[in-house]
């Protein structure tokens, strides 16, 4: 029996206008190809130019917002004006075959590395000592927290001015705006902290903020997402659940946002405990089509795509753009059978890998999921 991919080749469109090819996402991921100082360069370029057929989205990875959340080495910065020349090619670039772009904005805080590395310190919620972390962050003020939310604002209008079609706020895996929701890293007593409802305070406080700046200066069919993890849970301790989760999806969904991205990392259809619907369902049932939904997680052929789509409306691949730049190329060409879902040796100088990409997923101890062939990667070290 032949599966019916046409699903994955429809066009699909925002509440707000905008049109994208295909249901199908590029996750936002890190690649390692910006410059040392977070300016786009070649490297850059040719990692997104490359996958500019992958999906009919292609989202960027935590382009930083100021110079406090920069957390990753050779990461995108959209932190300042120096910034947009570089941050204009990559938008045409990702948009050069018909797809929608988008930067996702981001802020590291407790895990905001290079910022510790350069500045001698992270900014975080509270000042809690991370059994994980070498450092201790320190507790953001009030004029740092209200900074902080202005600068997701005016990151929000560099990529308007850079010509992407929208924006993508981080608020999952562990960073900024998820360590203030969650009761794990966020002790505060005064009003961003405490209750679950104050605990939400500084994600909506920049989710706000970038509507406001999107809703004065940008076309109307620009797109606005937020990412969010559905839970946080270390062993015993718990920062927050799903239902929780939940309600804040509630509160931001009402901000008319086009998505709701829902980053998983056990599988798509994973059913959290106390539950009888996955993931994808609860936050499609709270979203109540005030927004879509974008589902990702081990993603790697159409026929998984096809049933991603049975949680979400728009499904998101990541490792799999990674190995088959031309996923989404291959579907509208009748040619799904060619798809790949590994390295071979053959095909690694056409991914565009940088050797910082490859060390990562070769490390020891790599926190990465695996690919498969990743082995393929090493002659990468030693350029």
């Amino acid at each position: 029996m032949t599966t019916d991919l046409s699903k994955l080749t429809t066009p699909f469109t925002f509440k707000h206008g905008a049109t994208i090819k295909a249901p199908i996402a590029m996750s936002p991921m890190v690649p390692k190809s910006a410059e040392a100082d977070g300016t786009i360069g070649a490297d850059a370029l040719a990692f997104y130019g490359a996958r500019s057929n992958a999906a009919g989205l292609l989202i960027t990875g935590a382009a930083n917002v100021n110079e406090a959340g920069d957390g990753f080495d050779r990461g995108v910065a959209i932190s300042d004006d120096k910034y947009l020349p570089g941050l204009t090619k990559l938008a045409a670039t990702m948009k050069q075959d018909g797809n929608k772009a988008l930067v996702q904005l981001y802020h590291g805080g407790r895990e905001a590395y290079e910022a510790q590395k350069h500045l001698g310190h992270t900014v975080a919620p509270s000042a809690i000592k991370f059994p994980f972390l070498s450092y201790t962050p320190e507790a953001m003020t009030e004029a740092e927290i209200e900074q902080t939310i202005q600068d997701f604002a005016a990151a929000a209008h560099r990529a308007i001015v850079a010509g992407f079609d929208g924006v993508e706020i981080h608020g999952a895996n562990h960073y900024l705006l998820q360590q203030f929701f969650s009761s794990y890293s966020n002790h505060r007593t005064d009003k961003w902290g405490g209750s679950l409802e104050k605990r939400m305070a500084f994600p909506l406080a920049v989710v706000k903020a970038v509507k406001d700046v999107v809703a004065k200066e940008a076309p109307d069919d620009f797109i606005v997402g937020y990412r969010i993890s559905p839970d946080e849970i270390h062993g015993d301790t718990v920062g927050y659940t799903v239902d929780d989760a939940l309600k804040l999806i509630d509160k931001v969904a009402d901000f008319d946002l086009d998505y709701i991205h829902t980053s998983i990392f056990t599988g798509y259809g994973t059913v959290p405990e106390g539950h009888n619907k996955s993931y994808g369902e609860l936050v499609k049932d709270t979203v109540a089509g005030r927004a879509a939904t974008i589902i990702v997680s081990s993603v790697f052929t159409p026929a998984d795509a096809i049933d991603a789509l049975n949680y979400g409306d728009i499904v998101a691949i990541a490792r799999e753009a990674l190995m088959e730049p031309q996923f989404l190329a291959k579907l509208q060409a009748g040619k799904a059978a060619d798809i790949v879902t590994e390295i071979t040796p053959d095909r690694v100088a056409d991914l565009k890998f940088t050797p910082e990409l490859a060390d990562w997923f070769l490390m020891d101890n790599s926190p990465m999921l695996p690919l498969p062939g990743q082995e393929n990667l090493e002659p990468l070290l030693k350029k």
